[in-house]
């Protein structure tokens, strides 16, 4: 069995890094969309929820799979 498939514990202890504040930043942009009364602004806060969602779910998958896909 191939060990490159394995993230060493730095790595993924920074994907968690990154995990935790990519949730952050989510949920800000999500509780901002709802009060924000600019129109250009509520559809910027939009995409970033939506491009944040997507890096989440590559993020995870990309842990989940260990680079086996790659």
């Amino acid at each position: 069995m191939d060990n490159t498939h394995y993230l060493a514990p730095h790595e993924t202890y920074e994907l968690h890094e990154l995990l935790t504040f990519k949730n952050v930043c989510l949920t800000k942009a999500t509780m901002m969309g709802g009060i924000a009364k600019d129109p250009e602004l509520k559809s910027i806060l939009q995409e970033d929820v939506s491009m944040t969602r997507d890096q989440l779910q590559r993020i995870q998958e990309f842990m989940t799979n260990r680079g086996e896909n790659q």
